[in-house]
């Protein structure tokens, strides 16, 4: 039996050989990826990144502390929008701007987060996507923000330009590898607060806020700072965003984004960070790639393609994607609760213990 005798064991980032060396080789993959890659993948992978940085802020909130949230289309926003007027209204240098944006994006989520103090279940997801409703339709409405014509994000400058130190990032390929450090450290990060007394406190949350009330939970204060924490991760994502867009309008950050936010928790596994990671980037990828034109996927797009010329119109074809990504969420939740993490688990243990 693998048993855990000493707390080292439980909070070591690496449980075994094993696994430090399919990171490192994770890793690897992913610093040699554009070498053998078209720009195009690179670009995908950029945004797979981002969400993947978004996810798994996400599913701190929603799969360790138990709290739905339909608005992090807003924190993404905020998070966008803030580091891209901070660098070219007020010469914020990036680093420092993407920073200031995420914890503005912060703040917002502890103010949303008071109402899940006295909110649960449906009423708190209709709370917070009525927030995420509200920022997308405050932004369009205010011309500082460039109104309804949307923002054009200023030059990505890594060093400090009003010193003279410039180091500009111009190419999605020097984005690659930007987003990649980042997001190596976002996730690194939620592991490391899922381990400590707050992560613990927030699947006691999960789990029973009575229960974790009654041992010294304070839910007051980690209710609140699951959705800072969240929103602070949502906006470091929406800064990254900005960038890989270029350009972008209120009606970016709509609540279908929200929704495929939480689908991708959903279909990768609540509560885990690899399955946070796994379901960013399925769903990703199914969006901006396998089901972008969705008439030249194989064998499935002619059948598509078909339905649509015997009962709808061609231009509602589009909607076909939409219509598969629900079917997998729903196959999901019917065959496999835990998402993708549970395949993967159930994959492990049928090679651990082949053939018996």
């Amino acid at each position: 039996m693998d048993m855990k005798r000493e707390y080292y064991e439980d909070v070591q980032l690496f449980k075994s050989g094993v696994v430090l060396f399919w990171s490192a080789a994770l890793l690897l993959g992913l610093f040699t990826f554009p070498l053998y890659a078209p720009n195009y993948y690179i670009y995908l992978l950029n945004v797979i990144m981002v969400h993947v940085i978004l996810a798994v802020g996400l599913n701190i909130l929603v799969g360790s502390t138990g709290q739905i949230s339909l608005g992090h289309a807003g924190f993404f926003a905020i998070g966008a929008y803030g580091t891209a007027m901070l660098m070219s209204t007020f010469h914020i240098p990036f680093v420092a701007a993407i920073i200031i944006a995420a914890f503005v994006a912060a703040f917002f989520g502890f103010i949303l987060g008071l109402p899940a103090l006295r909110l649960e279940g449906p009423y708190l997801a209709i709370a917070s996507l009525g927030f995420g409703l509200t920022i997308m339709h405050i932004i369009g409405a205010m011309k500082i923000f460039g109104g309804r014509m949307g923002l054009k994000t200023p030059v990505l400058d890594l060093g400090i330009p009003q010193l003279g130190l410039s180091l500009p990032v111009t190419n999605d390929l020097q984005k690659y590898y930007l987003i990649l450090i980042i997001a190596v450290i976002m996730v690194v990060g939620a592991v490391n607060i899922l381990k400590t007394r707050v992560g613990r406190s927030f699947v006691a949350i999960r789990d029973s806020d009575i229960a974790a009330e009654v041992i010294g939970v304070n839910l007051t204060i980690y209710k609140t700072l699951a959705f800072a924490v969240s929103a602070f991760y949502a906006g470091i994502a929406g800064g990254l965003f900005g960038f890989i867009l270029g350009f972008f309008d209120p009606f970016t950050f709509n609540m279908i984004l929200s929704i495929m936010f939480l689908v991708m928790v959903v279909v990768g596994g609540l509560g885990t960070v690899s399955g946070s990671i796994m379901g960013a980037t399925l769903i990703t990828y199914l969006q901006y790639d396998l089901f972008k034109n969705i008439a030249e996927v194989p064998y499935f797009g002619k059948f598509m393609l078909y339905i649509s010329d015997k009962w709808f119109t061609t231009v509602g074809l589009e909607n076909f994607s939409s219509m598969a990504i629900g079917l997998i969420m729903i196959g999901i939740i019917i065959f496999e609760p835990l998402g993708m993490f549970g395949i993967w688990i159930r994959f492990k243990k049928y090679w651990m213990t082949w053939p018996f």
